[in-house]
């Protein structure tokens, strides 16, 4: 099960994914994470596909992640009387607490949260921004708005507040209950919608009490605003391209996905670009040109992994939309280009001790014959720093914490090995060279560079590099130790 590739995929589960053959052909084809979206389905149907993957986990002996994304909360406007009418640009439309069902001239918009952080001239969005509402006066129980696109507006549309921080929390009555849920069956990482300040990521965190890691959805204007605030409160993040198109220019949003991914990498936490990478292949078992380019230009900027949605969970095409992925990916990391990007693309502020040391193990290994990087990680920290530094031969990331191997399946260049605890250094070798050979990555010719943090079991202290042979002969033979 080695990947011929650095970037992770995610795929996402779903109708057209949920049996157990269907699961394991995604994962053969290339899934190293599959996302249970809790927008959908029954807490039995996510635990189901939850048991399946665990099975093939088991069935394969590959550490797999999986990513519970939870909904958040949904702004939408009420019913109308006939289903839906009409609005033409220019006409006044009225937003209200009023639950009587709507018309031409108003319906009801119930979320007096939003009447709360109105400012006048702000913009009102409805069915993923179709329509446009200018906001003209309002009060803590309606809005006046002037319509600035029209169109067809029906019952239940969704509503995006961009211009404005809205007093809402990220996890509303259902997330509460799904996160407990998702995190009992066992869940190596949440996705949190609707972000906006770095203490919505605080109160996940809390309830999630260590058992999963928390990654943040950038999808609002001010998650951007206060990136650097939530990135520092958050394990990991996705690059949520599909809500920040509608709430901001599109235009806006390139640039806004290179920058955001720059700063995970300096980070060394791993960043998902998420949302319309092959969505073609929903329906079609080809991708168009722009699709493919889309999922290259993301790993030309060294993100850790790209996702799959309706693609892999509703498409007619589930197997082949990873396999596409999996092929581009590939073709990609096998240009001469790529890797100027990504060493050109190589920075951050490096100032500790095991910053030192996982820069002299990439440095190493592009100098001399060296197979690759093996980091011996409880935590994960030495495994994602190494990853930082996005060397040009494999990372093989050994651990003894089941959770903390499937949770480095996000991220670059991680092949994760689940192994035996060891207390010594030599231990650590011993087990790195067996590792190594066994995986398909060296044999007993080869060298190796070999990380650890000593004494073993302690987070964050990655402060030792060997360069070691394969064969354990000669372990032995040149470490007293």
């Amino acid at each position: 099960m080695r990947r011929l590739r650095k970037i992770k995929i995610v795929a996402t589960l779903g109708p057209a994914s949920s049996d157990y053959n269907t699961i394991r052909a995604l994962f053969e084809a290339g899934a190293d994470v599959f996302r249970l979206n809790m927008s959908h389905g029954e807490h039995s149907d996510i635990a189901e596909r939850h048991r399946i993957i665990r099975q093939i986990e088991e069935d394969t002996g590959r550490p797999i992640a999986i990513l519970a994304d939870l909904q958040g909360p949904k702004l939408r406007v009420g019913t109308f009387a006939n289903g839906s009418e009409e609005l033409s640009e220019g006409q006044d439309f009225r937003l209200d607490l009023d639950e009587t069902p709507g018309d031409a001239t108003r319906v009801q918009l119930p979320h007096e949260e939003i009447f709360a952080a109105l400012e006048e001239g702000a913009t009102l969005l409805v069915n993923d921004g179709k329509i446009r509402l200018k906001v003209k006066d309002y009060g803590a129980d309606y809005a006046n708005c002037t319509v600035a696109v029209g169109g067809t507006i029906s019952n239940r549309k969704g509503v995006n507040v961009p211009d404005v921080e809205l007093p809402l929390a990220a996890l509303s009555e259902k997330d509460r209950k799904d996160l407990d849920f998702v995190c009992g069956l066992g869940v190596d990482w949440l996705a949190l919608s609707f972000v906006q300040r770095p203490r919505d990521v605080d109160e996940a965190r809390e309830l999630a009490r260590g058992r999963a890691a928390v990654l943040s959805k950038i999808e609002k204007p001010s998650a951007v605003k206060n990136f650097e605030a939530i990135l520092e409160a958050s394990d990991g993040i996705m690059v949520a391209r599909g809500d920040l198109g509608v709430e901001l220019p599109v235009q806006n949003v390139p640039p806004i996905q290179k920058r955001l991914v720059r700063k995970c990498r300096a980070a060394a936490k791993p960043v998902i670009v998420a949302t319309q990478m092959l969505e073609s292949m929903i329906e079609s078992p080809m991708p168009t040109r722009a699709e493919v380019s889309d999922v290259a230009a993301a790993i030309y900027e060294g993100a850790d992994a790209v996702m799959l949605s309706a693609e892999s969970a509703a498409g007619s095409y589930p197997v082949e939309a990873v396999e596409t992925m999996n092929n581009v990916a590939i073709e990609v990391e096998n240009d001469p280009t790529y890797r100027d990007i990504i060493n050109a693309s190589r920075g951050g502020d490096k100032q500790t001790v095991a910053d030192a040391i996982v820069s002299a193990a990439r440095e190493i290994a592009e100098t001399t014959d060296i197979t690759a990087i093996c980091c011996f990680s409880q935590s994960g920290t030495t495994a994602t720093l190494v990853a930082r530094e996005r060397p040009h031969v494999p990372i093989i990331a050994l651990t003894s914490m089941l959770g903390t191997a499937r949770r480095l399946c996000l991220s670059w260049g991680m092949h994760c090995v689940h192994t035996g605890e060891v207390s010594r250094f030599k231990e650590a070798v011993i087990n790195a060279a067996r590792a190594a050979r066994s995986e398909g990555f060296a044999d007993a010719t080869d060298q190796i560079v070999v990380t650890a943090g000593v004494p073993f079991g302690q987070s964050g202290t990655t402060n030792i590099l060997r360069v070691a042979p394969c064969e354990e002969r000669l372990i032995y033979a040149t470490d007293p130790g």
